[in-house]
């Protein structure tokens, strides 16, 4: 069995616990238990100033809930009154530090007294996803190193939503896989794809290196997943879907191939909606690899290609609109969100692996661009792992993935100086009788390849595809922020397209033809056409 089919099979086994949950859930909606909503509690963090915490929960109707937070940097004391079994409190702006004690008092017939201790103020940051997000620190290379680590970092504290899923959009979580916690081993070292996500927990140990303050990370992601099911209806509309999507049934199973078959917008549902309440800085996301069937590229590809007549929205403009109404206007209505260009899969087989890489940037290449603003990627393809233990689609090296996505977030999220987050990028491309001078946005490392770069050698003078004719195109010549290719094989009048690294599995680990002058950051892949649709 894959890692995606034990983490699916443990959920379907978790069913009974789930429905249980679901009672204790609606009972809380009609205010017989005094409580904060799921995802508040002790070892918590609180998103810091400028933007302000947004708490809530359930209470008994006509009642009034004061809530009371108290520790070195801020005392308040706020009321609010209980409607339809809910109380829900926007704090005062907070500077980051703690520890505090947030106090939550029922005042009526029904008193009762709710105090959650060591609570922090910092940076909170939602990891989603599917495998390679769920992908634990116990699976990671070097993982006894890493987490002897956690428990050095107490500032870092993890949370992460029980999966389940549900056709109607919850208030809050059916259930919680792990409750706010310090980092230990216990805590990040689960069961395979369980507790908790090696990508976030290392993603907000980098970043608290830089920032020197509390970082919360919240984890919501599901193995195996497409990104239709962790789409609102609201945007599966704006992209040209009806829901519920016809090739997903009602509750996620096995198909006959092993994979799973699912609904759209459940997950988005039971997973993220319960979410849009809090206040926080920003999202990291790694999925794709369930959207990057071939022999379904419309209907699979979707939702990352952004053309479509809807034109400019997309599940991270959708996610940023919900979140900013939920939290009151307290989360950026336009907050830092960053993903993972998809990695490896299969060496030989043709996928869909390279188009849902340009469709993760809007076909245009690298983040952020003119669509996708405050956006930043890692580029993942040069860190292949075909002795995975977990299949070459699960590599082990997220250390790496975590380095370039905070590198991103520094530079984007936190306006830092000088902080080169992108890999090279052509600025450039000539064409001369016999090669392709291919000039890059910064000064490269550069190693020769034979069939790395590729042109579309077309009589037609019409846009090129996958379909069409492209060879191999050898690197010739290399300068301090230039190559040049040989289109020796290809007349010069026929030379239509140019392309780098459009495979599945471009390259060796860490040994892409194209690096930063550091050698730090590959260049991602991408593809020109020397002619232009008419239409």
């Amino acid at each position: 069995q894959t890692g995606r089919q034990k983490e699916t099979e443990r959920a379907m086994r978790c069913r009974v616990f789930v429905v249980l949950i679901w009672f204790a859930f609606t009972a809380g909606l009609s205010g017989d238990k005094f409580r904060f909503a799921s995802y508040y509690g002790n070892h918590m963090v609180l998103q810091r100033d400028p933007e302000r915490a947004v708490v809530w929960g359930y209470a008994t109707d006509g009642a009034e809930v004061e809530i009371s937070l108290s520790g070195p940097q801020s005392n308040q004391v706020k009321s609010t009154p209980v409607v339809n079994g809910i109380w829900k409190m926007t704090l005062d702006a907070v500077k980051p530090g703690g520890p505090y004690n947030l106090t939550a008092v029922q005042k009526g017939p029904a008193t009762a007294k709710i105090v959650l201790t060591d609570i922090l103020f910092g940076d909170v940051w939602l990891c989603g996803g599917q495998s390679n997000m769920a992908f634990t620190l116990t699976q990671v290379y070097n993982a006894s190193e890493e987490l002897a680590l956690a428990s050095k970092f107490p500032d870092v504290r993890v949370f992460q939503a029980a999966l389940e899923h549900s056709n109607v959009e919850l208030i809050d979580l059916a259930g919680v896989e792990v409750p706010w916690s310090r980092p230990t081993p216990e805590v990040l070292g689960g069961k395979d794809f369980t507790h908790f996500s090696a990508v976030c927990w290392l993603f907000g140990r980098y970043l608290y290196e830089t920032l020197k303050y509390p970082v919360g990370l919240v984890e919501s992601c599901w193995g195996g997943t497409p990104v239709e099911a962790w789409s609102s209806p609201r945007a599966l509309h704006m992209c040209g879907l009806e829901t519920p999507h016809t090739l997903f049934s009602e509750a996620p199973y096995y198909k006959s191939d092993g994979q799973m078959s699912w609904n759209s917008s459940v997950l988005w549902n039971a997973m993220i909606h319960p979410l849009l309440n809090m206040t926080m800085k920003g999202a990291i996301w790694y999925q794709g690899e369930a959207n990057a069937d071939v022999t379904n590229v419309f209907q699979d590809q979707i939702l990352y290609a952004f053309d479509l007549p809807s034109n400019d929205y997309d599940i991270t403009q959708d996610w940023r609109m919900a979140f900013h109404q939920g939290s009151e206007g307290q989360t950026a209505q336009d907050f830092p969100f960053g993903f993972v260009q998809l990695c490896t899969y299969r060496k030989t087989a043709r996928d869909g692996f390279p188009e849902i890489r340009w469709h993760q940037t809007a076909d245009y290449g690298f983040a952020p661009n003119e669509r996708m603003k405050k956006t930043f990627m890692a580029v993942a393809m040069d860190l292949p792992d075909e002795k995975s233990p977990w299949g070459s689609i699960h590599p082990r090296d997220k250390q790496d993935v975590a380095f370039r996505l905070v590198l991103g977030a520094r530079a984007v999220a936190y306006k830092e100086n000088g902080v080169s987050f992108q890999g090279p990028f052509p600025s450039k491309v000539w064409i001369n009788p016999t090669s392709l001078n291919i000039t890059f946005d910064q000064v490269i490392k550069a190693t020769r390849s034979n069939s790395t770069f590729e042109i579309c050698c077309s009589k037609e003078k019409k846009p090129c595809d996958a379909g069409s004719a492209w060879l191999p195109a050898p690197m010739q010549e290399q300068g301090s922020n230039a190559v040049l290719v040989s289109i020796a094989d290809c007349p010069f009048d026929n030379v239509a397209g140019l392309r780098y690294a459009w495979t599945d599995w471009p390259c060796a680990f860490k040994a892409c033809p194209i690096y930063s002058a550091d050698g730090v950051l590959p260049a991602p892949p991408f593809t020109f056409n020397r002619w232009f649709s008419s239409s």
